[in-house]
């Protein structure tokens, strides 16, 4: 097994690339991938007026699982079963960017689990029902925002849990999200995330955008536009904590099981950038 870099690449292809050569752990040729699945979710909270879809592929590699959210129905038929079995390697280079990005998340996961070493701080989502725990795990995300009295968040990838957080601290949040639509409170979704940057004091952005070939894009505007941006991140847990330094500030990752599949009590793991990262 060879030593993790520890210079951030500067993009997700780059480490994807660092990874394909072996550059972050055991060479992904020899890794296979045991168990591929999909969670398909629907959710209508208590006292919430909408609902919402969520559909996720997983990878299971040795103790290790990586996701990466899709619109439901987007995976193709047989994807499941061409991952199950597979080497890790030749998911790095499937096609479908979903499959890239689970398979990275798994073995990230895999040879780099989340730990206090790496500089993951561990909190606990207690017990509750579906709207407790989202709750619970908004005020942990919103927890590593850095930002004035007053100020304006981009949320990129609207979660309603996390616009009510941001409300009750007296923020302001700009909802943003490709499918677009309103808000639990009537508010309009903008689906131009890059052309909202300029009037927000940071940005809080799903890791869903690394599915959807978007995050790129949003991590190099933030960065023109000195923006520090803040990740939750369900798909790609453990690759976006690498991407600190290159552009991100910290990172909520939540690896599966996530707290929407579960009543009982669970862990996400925060990072920093200001703290030192991950090695």
């Amino acid at each position: 097994m060879t030593t993790a870099s520890r210079t951030p690449a500067p993009c997700f292809d780059s480490l994807l690339d660092q990874a394909l050569r072996g550059e972050l752990g055991p060479a992904p040729v020899t890794r296979r991938i045991t168990v591929a699945f999909t969670t398909t979710q629907a959710a209508r909270h208590d006292g919430r007026h909408g609902g919402y879809r969520n559909e996720v592929l997983s990878l299971r590699l040795g103790r290790a699982v990586g996701s990466c959210a899709v619109e439901p129905g987007a995976l193709p038929a047989g994807t499941v079963e061409d991952c199950a079995g597979a080497d890790v390697a030749a998911l790095l280079a499937h096609p479908l960017l979903p499959v890239r990005v689970a398979a990275l998340d798994a073995y990230l996961m895999d040879a780099h689990p989340h730990t206090p070493s790496r500089g993951a701080q561990q909190v606990t989502i207690p017990a509750g029902s579906s709207l407790e725990r989202s709750q619970a795990r908004a005020a942990a995300v919103v927890d590593l925002l850095d930002v004035p009295p007053g100020g304006t968040v981009l949320v990129v990838g609207v979660v309603n849990s996390l616009l009510a957080e941001l409300r009750s601290r007296g923020l302001t949040g700009i909802p943003c999200d490709l499918k677009g639509g309103t808000t639990e409170w009537g508010e309009p979704v903008s689906t131009d995330a890059l052309g909202e940057i300029g009037r927000c004091d940071a940005v809080l952005a799903s890791g869903m955008t690394l599915g959807n070939a978007t995050f790129d894009p949003l991590r190099r505007s933030a960065l023109e536009h000195s923006k520090p941006l803040v990740m939750f991140a369900q798909t790609g847990s453990a690759v976006l904590p690498r991407l600190m330094h290159a552009g991100v500030a910290a990172v909520c990752a939540e690896p599966y099981p996530f707290f929407w599949l579960d009543g009982g009590p669970g862990t996400i793991h925060r990072y920093r950038a200001d703290d030192g990262g991950t090695s």
